[in-house]
């Protein structure tokens, strides 16, 4: 091999490896963005936003909620078309009971769910109408995955508007509203609400499994870098 092949050979060899470095370097800079997306994600859902927003304004019928909107505190108005039981349900004080959830058409073609309060409070209130506008303050929160009870007539399984689609024709949101206030035209409405379970601020396991990843990348990135080196030291 002439001296300029044998520097041309090199040269390629080096660049090659200088190449696949950048690339685990890269990776590893992909997978340290995604953990701090995760963490300021996690940081969005366990945070309660107490200034009030409108629904509208925050999330769309037919959408899942964004991570920005999650526990933002909304008005929204309409008129309630159905009303259900939920079961098992519980507060943030830990305690476990049934909760009254009612679905509120919004304007002509969507409906959210709204947890008005107990069930055992129901009767309350017996001058609301079905045709009567209540205007609503409550917290937005995501949709339950878990069932806490099974699927009958006038139940739901969870608080996941997934469990009434076909009850109704109209664009549902995604989520929930935790109603902290009702009222209509002629004032308060007053009964008993129910808090939020309390959020977790624990990191999850995918924050760590990304940032092992990280390590793993750029000391992959280390490995092909000293391979070289290695190599001229082990051959006579």
């Amino acid at each position: 091999m002439t001296p300029a092949s044998n520097f041309f050979t090199k040269a390629f060899q080096a660049v090659a490896v200088v190449l696949v470095a950048a690339i685990f370097v890269g990776l590893g800079m992909w997978q340290l963005e995604r953990a701090a997306e995760l963490k300021e994600s996690l940081k969005v859902a366990t945070t309660i936003d107490t200034n009030i927003v409108s629904l509208e304004s925050v999330t769309a019928p037919r959408e899942s909620i964004p991570a920005t909107a999650l526990n933002k505190t909304v008005s929204v108005s309409g008129y309630y078309i159905a009303n259900f039981r939920a079961p098992n349900q519980v507060d943030g004080n830990g305690v476990v009971s049934d909760w009254e959830v009612a679905l509120l058409q919004v304007g002509t073609q969507s409906a959210i769910l709204v947890v008005r309060g107990l069930w055992s409070e129901r009767l309350l209130n017996p001058d609301i109408q079905q045709s009567m506008i209540i205007d609503i303050q409550g917290l937005l929160v995501a949709s339950q995955y878990e069932e806490r009870a099974e699927n009958s007539a006038g139940v739901i399984s969870r608080l996941d508007s997934a469990v009434v689609t076909s009850l109704t024709d109209l664009d549902l949101y995604d989520g929930y509203v935790l109603a902290s206030s009702e009222a209509t035209r002629t004032g308060a409405l007053d009964r008993t609400r129910v808090t939020p379970e309390k959020l977790t601020s624990r990191i999850p396991g995918f924050y760590w499994q990304h940032l092992s990843y990280v390590v793993i990348w750029w000391l992959l990135a280390g490995v092909v870098l000293f391979l070289p080196f290695y190599r001229r030291r082990v051959t006579p």
